[in-house]
């Protein structure tokens, strides 16, 4: 059972938002922890390795689930007896065969679910290491040696069947594979999904590079659930290839597993049953994809070659100015930003070997041009390995080493938060440019800035004049840093970064701008002065009467969730709503986006008042909460029918008692349905209307 920190279901409604108010203006921290991106999130010093999320147990079966946070990728050792299969493995397998060891199970084949497109994969390692087949849909046209698959295709592991479903709409290749333990072959345990399904998400269909449409796939996408995976039953588990950050998807959860039942309630994609609303969800919103995704398919189909994973580091380039073009190289810095700022090779970027560091060189790096790495002997080292994850090769070359040579080197300020908002008050600050998605620059931002995102900062740059002072900013200054070496190579001299990015400004407890805000707070006081007025974004509350209206005049103009527990939901729901785990609608960035309102239900509306408040800040769509909860909207509904039939006249035109037949002439109190007990059957319509009807 999940737990829930500091429930708030038992105070009355005015206490949690107070409690709500207190957590968004006096709480700088929680306020910084609430902007982090997955850029961001997988800063640790452990996200660039691969790690055991848990181990499920099955019958005859268990399956070890493997992630590694800076790719988001899932991968999979099912293990039966001393046999393992290994499901959509990365390039370098060393912890899988350390893992199978320690499992005292020999890997007997490698289950590829489709040719990935974002990492390459270890299959070829693999099969060299442990000279095991290969597993795949014939339709991948793989060019080395493999087993092929198709619909109905089975692999044994032990006392595991895999039985394989063909899948296409994320490509035209992908399956999914059922697995069977010691039940029997009449009862699905759970299934890889690969990029078919996601939790909270799908597989996009806009990767094959022009040589299918993605509204093709998509509508394959849309005959795979509608046709195969929707029939499966709700209790199958189901293990993704991906998590939250991927670009293989949009609004992915960061659950690493769900149910087909759980996913049928609430995967926002799979819930439109019409083909072409279907389809046009799907190719809605979609992140831009970096330019190697391609090419990493491509290696994949045909079969990467085999790594040296435990060499040397190669012999260090010969410092030359012509490092310093970048037609000629494109060197990458791979140390912090601060030590990038105070001197680094001109015309280098910065793309620090922490975070995501292998999807920003697959996304600035052209694929295929001359890549050097420059940064401490770790850091290239620990570069080169990762970059194979991505297919990318490169040369090094030290800072002391270019230092040493006497060539010249490129310094800009990495300015700090109360420094560049002090200039602000004063009218004095550089143009701020926020390099982020514009989702997030709306989101929440430091002031009055021009958004120019990171990926297009290049070609956009000539919005910009390179004589004035700029300013990059981000949420933690790795892309901010990156951005500033973008603008160098376009030649502004006067480049600055924001240290700690608007993480750290908020931190400051410096004031900020949501969405609904377009400028900074007029007439700067001095710092001694009491605290600038911010910014802040509420939730909007409906009225059970007006819901109602809604759900009668405005069916499908608005989604309403009900956060309540799932029993409590099945004895009474409001019409048209839907049972959504409260953890689930507050971590799943599918519920921030849509064109239409969200409405949120709980038991008396202070729950659901407060998950709307934070809800608001995250996103621009509208939240609202039902006042009074399910039981207001129980009481409304109940209380208007009995006033109805008590004053309406009868057949012979007298008027009934109030409380019925011997009845007090007192109309009886109405009650919310508890327990289990089964809400009573709506009243009998008055066999006439009074006059005022």
């Amino acid at each position: 059972m999940r737990s829930i920190r500091s429930p708030l279901s038992h105070l009355p409604a005015l206490s949690a938002l107070l409690a709500l108010l207190t957590f968004l203006v006096l709480s700088p921290p929680a306020r910084a922890a609430s902007i982090k991106d997955s850029e961001s999130a997988s800063h640790g010093h452990d996200a660039a390795d691969y790690q055991v999320v848990d181990t499920y147990t099955f019958p005859g079966f268990k399956l070890i689930q493997v992630n590694l946070p800076v790719l988001s990728h899932y991968s999979y050792l099912l293990v039966s007896g001393t046999e393992a299969l290994l499901v959509d493995p990365g390039r370098d397998i060393a912890f899988y065969l350390e893992e199978a060891k320690r499992q005292g199970a020999r890997i007997k084949g490698v289950y590829l679910t489709h040719s990935h497109a974002d990492f390459v994969a270890g299959h070829m390692e693999m099969a060299r290491a442990v000279g095991c087949p290969i597993h795949i849909n014939v339709a991948a046209g793989a060019q080395y040696a493999f087993s092929p698959l198709k619909e109905g295709s089975t692999i044994r592991v032990g006392e595991a069947t895999l039985r394989i479903l063909e899948t296409p709409g994320h490509t035209p290749d992908g399956t999914c594979g059922l697995v069977f333990g010691s039940r029997g072959p009449d009862t699905p345990e759970m299934m890889f999904t690969g990029d078919t399904l996601f939790i909270g998400s799908i597989g996009r269909p806009d990767l094959m590079g022009g040589t299918i449409s993605a509204a093709a796939l998509a509508s394959m996408a849309f005959d795979t659930w509608t046709g195969k995976l929707s029939k499966l039953p709700d209790s199958v588990k189901i293990f993704p290839a991906h998590g939250a950050g991927s670009l293989c998807g949009a609004h992915l959860s960061d659950k690493p597993t769900s149910t087909l039942g759980e996913e049928r309630r609430t995967n926002p994609y799979i819930r439109h049953a019409n083909r072409s609303e279907f389809i046009a969800a799907i190719l809605d919103g979609l992140p831009e994809a970096p330019q190697y995704f391609k090419h990493n398919a491509a290696m994949n189909r045909k079969g990467p070659d085999l790594v040296k994973w435990d060499g040397p580091l190669p012999e260090e380039l010969k410092p030359d100015k012509s490092l310093a073009d970048p037609s000629r190289a494109q060197v990458v810095d791979l140390r912090d930003a601060e030590k990038y700022a105070a001197a680094h090779i001109p015309n280098a970027i910065n793309i620090a070997a922490r975070g995501r560091m292998e999807t920003w060189v697959g996304t600035m790096v052209p694929w295929g041009a001359p890549l050097v790495v420059c940064g401490s002997p770790d850091e290239m080292k620990e570069a080169l390995h990762r970059l194979h994850r991505i297919g990318y090769q490169a040369r090094t070359i030290s800072p002391e080493t270019w230092a040493g040579a006497g060539l010249p080197v490129v310094t800009h300020d990495m300015i700090r938060p109360r420094e560049l908002h002090e200039k602000m008050r004063q009218g004095e600050s550089p143009v701020i440019v926020d390099v982020r998605l514009p989702n997030e620059w709306m989101a929440l931002r430091i002031g009055t800035v021009v958004n120019l995102p990171l990926t297009h900062l290049d070609e956009l740059s000539f919005k910009l004049d390179p004589q004035q002072p700029v300013v990059t900013v981000c949420n933690s200054a790795y892309r901010s840093s990156m951005a500033a070496g973008v603008l160098e190579r376009r030649g502004f001299k006067r480049v600055s970064s924001l240290a700690g990015g608007s993480e750290a400004w908020v931190q400051a407890g410096l004031p900020v701008l949501g969405p609904e805000s377009r400028s900074v707070s007029p007439a700067p006081a001095p710092l001694s002065s009491e605290p600038e007025l911010r910014a802040l974004r509420l939730p909007d509350r409906v009225g059970p009467a007006e819901l109602k209206r809604l759900i009668m005049d405005l069916p499908g103009t608005f989604e309403l969730v009900d956060i309540r527990p799932r029993a409590h939901f099945e004895d009474y729901s409001i019409p048209g709503s839907r049972s959504v785990d409260i953890a689930d609608l507050m971590n799943s960035p599918a519920f921030l986006a849509g064109p239409i309102p969200l409405v949120i239900v709980d038991r008396d509306g202070s729950l659901a008042m407060a998950v709307a408040g934070i809800l608001s800040q995250k996103t621009q769509r509208p939240i609202k909460a039902l006042h009074g909860g399910a039981q207001g909207y129980w009481a409304e509904s109940e209380l208007r029918s009995v006033v109805r039939e008590v004053m309406l006249p009868s057949q012979s035109g007298a008027a009934p008692a109030a409380g019925g037949p011997g009845g007090s002439g007192t109309a009886p109190a109405p009650s919310a349905p508890q327990g289990n007990a089964a809400p009573p059957p709506p009243p009998q319509s008055p066999r006439s209307k009074s006059a005022g009807c």
